[in-house]
């Protein structure tokens, strides 16, 4: 199954692309902001710094809100002027964690949870419009890009920044970078936005019915399931890593920043990448490789101890970035191209709303076994599993028509 289009009048796919590798790597302080900061801030609050996993949870809480609405929402607002809307929402979420306790980094959590629900679904169905069949993967990953490099930059700059202005003077510097990417997309608007009607309805009814194609469409269904497993190693390793380093092997928190920055480097470049191998092949047995992948880099995680070279940890971690991050293209793209004709943005919403489901519990999960445990070694097998879960998953899907586009 593959889809035709007619390229929309308005910005090429080159523009789409830059604006929305920008609006990904402002999206990402909704996620990793306070996770990489959490040893300060847990300090600060008196609260422990496993507890990470919380935050990534209650941010997919937050999703859920907005996420089912998205389709209904870019129908009425405009694809661009839903992304600013969210990008500004991330922000008041930021600055509502500067005000310490733990209720506020709750809140803060489930607003920058709000904002970021709409910002794949949007970027999604803008992309597939414009995006050539024959590059799908490509391009999608090459978006899909903004969210590991995004995670790299906070992984380096928040660390400095806080030693310089604070860890709350961190935090509203990316919440500021967000509001200044939500103003640059309103030169986009006139030619995105033309189809946007305002008359149109919005509903909870409405939003809900994205998810019957989770029931009813077994390719798509399979696809949710391994974007979802893959999922758990994605956000616990991205959550974790430093602070595992800090608490696990006792690195210093600048350092343990920098070895996330290169696995996330890594991530952008296996987007990338992994999307010019799924072009020339078929996008299954790339994902099928991932998916084992992730689950050899988990283990290794796993086993790492204080006597390691602080190389061998880095490049371990490079492996989970290159794989448990870097999956993210290929599945998008054949998540457009496997949707109904003009369903893209509902069929990557229903792929949200599950994949939130799953990351509700997992992040949360993991904190709980690293208090259960005592150490981070679960809590990577729990990755672990998820990986060969993924993979089996996609494993009926060459019998499905889930080969090249």
């Amino acid at each position: 199954m593959s889809s035709t289009h007619a390229e929309k009048p308005g910005p090429g796919v080159i523009t789409v692309l830059v604006a929305l590798l920008a609006v990904h790597l402002a999206g990402m302080g909704a996620f990793l902001a306070v996770p990489v900061l959490a040893p300060l801030i847990g300090a600060s609050a008196g609260l422990p710094p496993s507890l990470a996993g919380l935050h990534t949870s209650i941010v997919y809480a937050g999703t859920l809100v907005s996420g089912p609405l998205t389709g209904a929402l870019i129908l009425r607002y405009g694809a661009v002027r839903l992304l600013q809307v969210a990008l500004a929402v991330i922000a008041v979420g930021l600055a509502l964690a500067t005000i310490g306790p733990a209720w506020a980094l709750a809140a803060s959590a489930l607003v920058c949870g709000v904002g970021h629900g709409p910002l794949t679904p949007a970027g999604s169905q803008v992309l597939h419009t414009r995006a050539p069949a024959r590059r799908r993967s490509l391009i999608f990953g090459i978006k899909q890009t903004g969210v590991p490099a995004g995670a790299a930059i906070i992984g380096v700059a928040a660390p400095v920044l806080a030693v310089v202005v604070g860890w709350r003077g961190a935090i509203l510097v990316v919440a500021l970078f967000g509001l200044l990417v939500a103003a640059g997309l309103q030169q986009l608007r006139r030619g995105m936005d033309a189809e946007a009607d305002p008359t149109r309805p919005i509903s909870w009814r409405g939003a809900l019915a994205s998810l019957r194609l989770f029931r009813e469409h077994a390719p798509l269904r399979a696809i949710t399931i391994a974007a979802s497993s893959f999922g758990i190693g994605q956000f616990c390793f991205s959550s974790f890593f430093v602070v595992f380093q800090v608490e696990a092997l006792g690195y210093e928190l600048v350092a343990a920043g920098a070895h996330l920055a290169f696995a996330q480097v890594a991530g952008v470049i296996g987007r990338v990448g992994w999307g010019l191998v799924a072009d020339r092949l078929a996008p299954a047995p790339v994902l099928r490789f991932l998916g084992a992948a992730i689950a050899a880099s988990s283990i290794a995680l796993a086993v790492a101890t204080p006597s390691w070279p602080p190389a061998a940890v880095a490049v371990a971690g490079i492996a989970m970035g290159a794989t448990a991050i870097g999956w993210n293209g290929v599945l998008l793209g054949e998540t457009a191209r496997l949707a109904p004709p003009g369903q893209a943005g509902a069929a990557t919403a229903m792929l949200g709303v599950v994949f939130a489901l799953v990351m509700l519990a997992a992040p949360s999960v993991f904190s709980l076994t690293v208090q259960a445990t005592g150490g981070y070694a679960a809590g990577f097998g729990l990755c672990a599993v998820a990986g060969v879960v993924g993979a089996l998953a996609l494993g009926p899907m060459a019998r499905a028509g889930f080969t090249r586009s």
